[in-house]
Order: C-alpha cells, then structure tokens, then sequence
C-alpha cells in the first residue's frame, strides 16, 4: 500500500474532549456548518471563522469522572454526549438526535469488582446481569430536538431510555443516518467492563452490543419510554420502530457508509480487548424486526439469521478466538494467551464475518504499530488527497510504545479488496508539531459528502482535564 503523508490544519482549540464532528446547513443558512459535540455536553458550529454555541446540554449530562457517588475514577469516562445526528432533512424540518447519559442516574454497577473470565470456573462463563434496577451505573437517553423558528433547539421527545451495567463500552458517534434506508442508526456498545461478562452482546433480546436502526418517522406520539435493558420491555409500538442490523459488538466508533454503484458499503469499527483492534465491512445484510426477535425468544424457535450481521464478540475478538494474557512466570519476558471462550468462538465460527483489516496491540512489523483502542473510522471519496480516494480512515487512541515517550495516536487508511479478502492497512503520515504535550486521536467525522475528514485530538486522557481538545481538518 502507498505510503501517504498529509497535514492537519487546526480549526478549533482550547475545547472540551470532541466525540462528534460532522456537517450541517441550518435551515435559511446557504453554508455547510461543521457541528462538533463535546463529551460534556455542548454543541459548538463554526461560523464565519468564529465559534458558535449550537446547544449546552452540560446540566442534563452525567457527571464524568466518577463513579459511584462520589467515588473519583480518575478523571477518566466513557459516558457523556457520545451520539449526534442530524435528519437528513433537518434544513426543511429542524429535526437532530442526542445520546447521552443522564444527570443523577448514577448507579453502584452491575459488578463488585472487574471481572475476568476463568475456563477453569465456569461459573465466570456464565454469569447474569441480575437485579437490573439497582445493579446498573447509569442510563443512557436517546433523543428528538428540533431546531425551533427562533434558532432555540428544544427537546421534543425520548427515543429510547437504556440501563447500562457499567461505565464504558457506550459507544461513540453512536447516532447516524442510513442514505440507504433514512433510518437513524444507534450502535451501543456491550454494556462495559471488559470480556463482556454477561454475553449481552450475542444476547438477540439485549439492546447492549448492537446496531439498531429507529424509524424516527413511525409511531411519533411515544414521548417518554420506560427505561429498559431488553427488547422485550419496550411498550410494542417502540418495538415496532426498530430493526437489528448486528450483534457481537464489543465497543463501536459509530458506522460510515461508501456509496458503491447503487449500493452501499457499510463500515464498522469494533474496539478490541487485548489484542486486536478490528474494522470491518459489508454491503448486503438482512435486518430483522426487533417483533421477530421477540417473536422467535418467546416460541423459543431458531431463528433464520443468515445474511444478519454477527461480528463475533464475546467468543472472537476480530478474527481471533478471545483471549486473556497471563505473564508466563517461567520467562517475564512473554505472555501466555489462553483462549478465554472456547465454546462460544465455535458456536460463532461459522456465523461471524470476517474483518476488512486488523491492527494489533502488539505488532513487530517495522512499518505497523501497537495499537490500544480504536476511536473512529470514516469512509474517504474526496480528490484532494487522491491516494486516499475510495478508502477507508481509522484513528487509533494512542501509539503503544512502551517507551514511556509523550502520546501520540495514530491515523490509517485500509482499502476493501475486489476480491472481498481481509486486507492489510497502512500508517498515514501527519505533518503536525504538537511539541511536548500528549495528543490522544478521540474522534474522526467527515463532512456530509465525505470529501473532507476531521480529527478530534486531546492532550490528555481525562475529559476532567477541561479544555485539552483541538479540532484538525486532514489535508494535503
């Protein structure tokens, strides 16, 4: 693959840790706007050079950085504003679309302590999220505003109220719109902790760990819905707005669509535990009715999932049977991997799809990287980077030096094969001095047409460290 080096020009600094970037053009505007959510919970638009407030949500969003009341977590979260859409009419109708997680639903977490999983107990394979009213840390809300006459955003309605077990996994630039279907498309992370321990991801009645497309269109009298953590609780005209386009998500920097001919190629990110990080691609696939999942649970009959999205997780971290390191105790210097599911990556083997390309934790090849998580990945049709035309970006958080040097992540780009074939990618070259301060790669948007790409960068990982955030444009 070509080497390709580009530049980042500086938009914004001095912001809040930027988790959506995309574009816009306010109703009676003439302009494409670039939007840009922060995790705490404001909505800023460039205008004319300068930077405009769009909406401050900070006050209904969860405090970051702790957990159980008043419990510090270092300043490090995953909760916040995390999903932004706009309609794809929102210039005619003012409509957009929110997740976040909620102000004063902080909850003690589904477990006491982290879980790890132990083939040789199998009460760790096969635990239950139990007592879901109090066992949960916080909920996570899905909303309609609209933009009103008098330039005031104002909510209209609750799309989904979701109970989430634990603090991380909640997805990011979690809301987009299909151009295929005009559905608005959420993608929710496994629920948190790590090694998914209560398989909610391969679960078809749990929300966690999938990709669900709303019809925001059907059923719009629904204004406040229960808060639920299974299909199966929702009131039936919900249930009748939604389809489940995948499971075995682990964790997901949202979904980025190609136009291909007079299809689609659908982009997927899932972040990875110990050792891969993964992207993933596909054009047909066959959504099934949240009705018939629930359907198919309650006559408990299998039901026909060929052409249904399965991308592996618990039992397969990308193309990888999951598994947890030890330190081998005879020699410090290697790690001993144990297959942590073995039953489940059979059970999946066969019914998961395959990764476009993969990048790993820890890679000895001279011109690849270690990774540590995936942030964002973005489909490229633009001409002005021509080497990159047709691709696909992805930002990893941090490069995995173990020198101990200042942090800097990492830009790439990985092409889908005529073939259909896994891939390989390769590093993109960012001419940028961020001099001696650490620059994480949280966030990665592009513009409505996908012929400009954004990075969102942080100089710490801590969203308590305000103010840290610089918005890039990748350009020549």
């Amino acid at each position: 693959m070509i080497k390709v080096k580009v530049s980042l020009r500086p938009i914004v600094s001095k912001i809040n840790l930027p988790t959506v970037m995309k574009t816009a053009i306010l109703p009676g505007d003439s302009v494409e706007r670039l939007f840009i959510a922060t995790q705490v919970g404001e909505i800023f638009y460039i205008g004319n050079g300068d930077i405009r407030t769009f909406l401050d949500i900070r006050p209904l969003v969860i405090k970051l950085g702790t957990s159980e009341p008043g419990v510090s977590r270092g300043g490090y979260d995953e909760r916040g504003l995390v999903g932004l859409a706009f309609h794809p009419e929102f210039y005619y109708n003012g409509l957009f679309y929110l997740h976040y997680s909620v102000a004063g639903t902080q909850g003690p977490g589904a477990l006491s302590e982290h879980f790890k999983p132990n083939p040789c107990d199998p009460r760790t394979l096969n635990l239950r999220w139990v007592n879901r009213e109090t066992q949960y840390d916080h909920i996570d809300t899905v909303e309609e505003w609209i933009l009103q006459s008098n330039g005031q955003p104002r909510k209209r309605r609750t799309l989904l109220h979701l109970r989430r077990p634990f603090f991380n996994h909640n997805g990011v630039n979690s809301l987009n719109f299909s151009p295929e279907t005009g559905k608005l498309i959420l993608t929710t992370g496994d629920g948190g902790s790590g090694y998914d321990p209560f398989n909610l991801s391969q679960d078809d009645m749990e929300i966690a760990g999938k990709i669900i497309e709303i019809d925001v269109a059907k059923h719009t009298f629904i204004h406040d819905p229960p808060v639920v953590t299974r299909f199966n609780e929702l009131p039936a005209p919900i249930q009748e707005t939604l389809t489940v386009i995948a499971k075995g998500v682990r964790n997901i920097p949202g979904i980025s669509f190609q136009r291909y001919y007079n299809s689609y190629i659908k982009y997927v990110g899932n972040v990875g535990q110990d050792l891969v990080e993964s992207i993933f691609s596909f054009v047909h696939y066959k959504p099934i009715p949240v009705t018939q999942l629930i359907q198919a649970s309650m006559m408990n009959s299998e039901l026909d999932q060929e052409g249904f999205i399965n991308f592996g997780w618990r039992g397969w971290e990308g193309a990888f049977p999951t598994s947890f390191i030890r330190g081998c105790s005879a020699n410090p210097t290697l790690d001993e991997k144990t297959i942590a599911y073995y039953d489940e990556a059979i059970k999946t083997s066969v019914r998961r799809i395959q990764p476009l390309t993969s990048y790993y934790h820890k890679d000895p090849r001279p011109d690849k990287f270690g990774g540590t998580a995936l942030t964002g990945v973005q489909s490229y049709i633009g001409n002005q980077i021509p080497h990159l035309t047709g691709s696909v970006l992805f930002t990893d958080l941090a490069r995995n030096e173990g020198d101990g040097s200042r942090v800097k992540g990492v830009l790439a780009y990985a092409r889908v094969r005529a073939d259909c074939k896994l891939n390989d990618f390769s590093v993109i070259e960012t001419d940028y001095n961020f001099g001696s301060q650490s620059a994480y790669f949280v966030s990665l948007g592009s513009n409505l047409d996908q012929t400009r790409l954004y990075l969102g960068v942080y100089s710490s990982m801590k969203v308590t460290d305000f103010n840290q955030g610089t918005v890039f444009e990748i350009v020549p």
